[in-house]
């Protein structure tokens, strides 16, 4: 795991707190239903920036949760911290893992690096299967990376309000093959470090790990800007790695 610079640790402790709050006030909103709570993401995995990193917290429940008690689970977030509750991002499920917004990858990461917060049982899902996952990467989060992709390599300005996107944009075909081609989850660390040591055709790496150096930094991505337009040849890279893949199985 990379060493994280004093600003991003800093945060990471008060981002860790938040959740352990968290954790505490569920519990007594929650009551008997409440199994589990976990850190996933890059709070668990490594890799936490102060300025572009989301906070994920997951959520076992016996009979999982209903929009209500969710919008409640946020209020109370709010309450705690305004500022940190804008990050947050609740992933939740039932007892057997059935229900809820629980992704095959962050089941991956709650089994290999999820931090308990809160267990009244250790419930753990079972680990999905290289093909679950390669499918589930194809699915919505490759079309709306893609679909982002093509947005910004047209786009003449980069808002303020986009930077947060833009730098994921650059960034996510890093994670995408990392996740595609090892059934893993990773750092944005993790997945360059891996990236290389493994030659995927027609991929900048060099220009994804411009991107990770500026996360690390918590810079604007207005350095970057030129290179909008090499996004789509990213995307194509990665539509040319699924479509080998698919070919070689039996």
């Amino acid at each position: 795991m990379t060493e994280r610079s004093p600003p991003d640790a800093a945060a990471a402790a008060i981002a860790r707190d938040f959740a352990t709050a968290l954790a505490a006030d569920w519990r007594s909103q929650l009551g008997a239903n409440l199994l589990n709570v976990s850190l996933i993401g890059s709070l668990a995995h490594g890799g936490f920036s102060r300025r572009y990193s989301d906070i994920d917290v997951a959520v076992v429940t016996d009979a999982g949760l209903d929009a209500a008690t969710l919008d409640q689970l946020r209020a109370t977030a709010v309450a705690i911290s305004e500022e940190l509750a804008r990050k947050l991002s609740i992933f939740w499920t039932d007892r057997a893992f059935t229900v809820g917004r629980f992704p095959p990858l962050d089941r991956v990461d709650v089994l290999d690096h999820g931090v308990t917060l809160f267990g009244r049982e250790r419930l753990m899902p079972e680990r999905p299967p290289l093909d679950e996952i390669r499918r589930y990467l194809c699915g919505k989060p490759y079309e709306t990376w893609a679909q982002s992709a093509d947005r910004f390599a047209a786009i003449e300005a980069l808002e303020p309000q986009s930077h947060k996107s833009y730098l994921r944009a650059h960034l996510y075909p890093a994670r995408f093959v990392f996740s595609f081609m090892t059934g893993r989850m990773g750092s944005n660390d993790d997945a360059v470090e891996w990236l290389k040591g493994h030659i995927i055709p027609g991929l900048d790496v060099a220009l994804i790990a411009a991107a990770l150096d500026c996360r690390r930094a918590a810079a604007d991505p207005d350095a970057l800007f030129a290179a909008r337009t090499a996004l789509p040849r990213q995307v194509a890279a990665c539509t040319a790695l699924i479509r080998d893949s698919e070919a070689e199985r039996p």
